[in-house]
């Protein structure tokens, strides 16, 4: 579905992503991980199409079509969507409604069923709208449910750095099993081994390069034994991880 070849990004002086390149199937859940500062939001604005990430070179490949330059909102057409760190505030709106602005099919049924995905109870929120009275944990999982309202082809999950309770965490997750189970595919950016456990493959980040990927559970061992001591970012050379 989606092929990265060897893309780069520049920003100022600074080369935040080197070279990356990976796949990812349909209905396959790529986990990114590493940690913070590796590029993995920088990498999820550049799959998403967001201007100021637009790749120095490199190619971007969607259904066998060329996305390297498209904008935002092609790629939303094509059915290419994102959970942001900091998502769009929208004052007022019912819950319901605001569920359902980006899918479709409506009817407060496919809400509703979407809200409970997301770990909440549909009932409880019925009458209420997105505005100041909603915890930050209940608007992350509304935004959560609405993003499964499209049914996405694609769908990138950049999961904050920090910031986000077990609860969240775990709406994040079973979100990309929900879209895996009905044949969408998963880019899941992370930096917690729990998350990445879901994942049919997992790519490990540092100092903007995918320098390893393979089993989760292979993965998630490196990172955790040689990843996380590690006390400098470095490039690897070119066929080594160290």
């Amino acid at each position: 579905m989606l092929t990265v070849e060897n893309i780069s990004i520049k920003r100022g002086d600074k080369q935040i992503i080197q070279n990356v390149s990976f796949s990812v199937s349909d209905g396959e859940i790529l986990g990114i991980l590493g940690p913070n500062g590796a590029g993995k939001s920088t990498l999820a604005y550049a799959l998403m199409g967001s201007a100021e990430y637009s790749p120095d070179s490199g190619k971007l490949t969607f259904d066998g079509r060329d996305i390297t330059k498209m904008p935002i909102d092609e790629r939303a057409r094509l059915g290419i969507t994102m959970v942001w760190q900091e998502p769009a505030r929208f004052e007022g709106i019912p819950v319901m409604d605001y569920i359902l602005l980006g899918s479709k099919t409506k009817g407060e049924g496919l809400a509703a069923d979407c809200l409970e995905k997301m770990r909440l109870s549909s009932c409880d929120y019925t009458n209420r709208q997105v505005d100041r009275t909603l915890s930050g944990g209940e608007r992350k999982k509304v935004e959560l449910a609405s993003l499964l309202a499209m049914r996405p082809k694609l769908a990138i999950l950049d999961e904050p750095d920090s910031g986000i309770d077990m609860l969240s965490q775990d709406a994040i997750t079973g979100l990309a099993k929900d879209i895996k189970g009905y044949g969408g595919s998963v880019v899941l950016i992370t930096h917690e081994e729990d998350v990445a456990k879901i994942a049919d493959r997992v790519a490990l980040m540092c100092a903007g390069l995918a320098f390893k990927v393979g089993r989760p559970d292979e993965m998630i061992d490196y990172y955790k034994n040689k990843c996380k001591p590690c006390p400098t970012k470095h490039y690897p050379a070119k066929g080594e991880a160290k």
